[in-house]
């Protein structure tokens, strides 16, 4: 089988984070980081080239140091890398499925997986996005996936419980974090992710003429707490959950 999976390059969310002063770009101290949810996808491709043979083909579409995340894929045990680079200031999320749709077209893979969301971002598009111009069957949210005789039995996270469906391959699945556990990279798969193949390419190879639909007008912070207040007696707190806080 040829899995494709997917890595973002995503601002640490554990980083504190300011607005700049034109309202215009959040602003991140520290470095960035592969997305969380991208690990369980890379670890579920590299599993299924476990299970059935074949080859995972690690993808990012962003700013050329996103060489750093896809290395990384790679010494997890991926074999190959492309990276399609973009300015990040240009992408939104239908550009970045429109972008991996090309590739998918030209590595014709049996499967695509990827994390569910961005932590930076959390817009949970690019998944559905790619699935819907690929015309490919999809299942988000995915706990558990098993291969069989060309289809995808998945399980999957949904508001209130679980659902399990099957897909016909060529597909794509979404990771949640049950999917499994990422395995570190080893020393041995360092020094080999050094020398495996990483194509840098752009919009203009995959012959993709994309616009940002989504513009950003603004962002501003949530308003300060109100602090606290000492009532005098029971009967002053009752009133002020009543008439004030609506709480009763």
């Amino acid at each position: 089988m040829k899995i494709l999976t997917t890595v973002k390059k995503v601002n640490n969310p554990d980083a504190k984070v300011k607005i700049s002063s034109d309202n215009t770009e959040i602003l991140v101290d520290g470095e960035k980081k592969l997305n969380d949810f991208d690990e369980w996808g890379v670890e579920e491709a590299i599993r299924i080239k476990e299970a059935h043979g074949g080859e995972v083909v690690v993808v990012s579409v962003g700013s050329k140091d996103a060489t750093k995340e896809l290395r990384t894929a790679m010494a997890m045990g991926a074999d190959r890398g492309i990276l399609v680079e973009v300015d990040p200031a240009e992408l939104d999320s239908a550009a970045v499925a429109q972008l991996l749709a090309a590739v998918v077209e030209q590595e014709e893979p049996d499967i695509v997986t990827m994390g569910k969301l961005a932590v930076d971002t959390e817009n949970n598009q690019v998944g559905q996005r790619l699935a819907a111009l690929l015309e490919w069957p999809q299942a988000t949210f995915a706990y558990s996936c098993e291969i069989a005789d060309g289809w995808a039995t998945v399980e999957r996270e949904v508001d209130g419980g679980t659902s399990t469906v099957r897909l016909k391959l060529p597909g794509v699945v979404t990771a949640d974090l049950r999917l499994n556990t990422p395995r570190y990279a080893s020393l041995p798969g360092i020094m080999k992710a050094r020398s495996k193949r990483l194509d840098v390419i752009s919009a203009d190879d995959l012959g993709v003429d994309f616009e940002r639909k989504l513009k950003v007008v603004g962002y501003e912070e949530p308003p300060a707490r109100a602090a606290g207040r000492v009532v005098e007696d029971v009967a002053e707190l009752v009133d002020c959950l009543v008439n004030e806080a609506k709480a009763v």
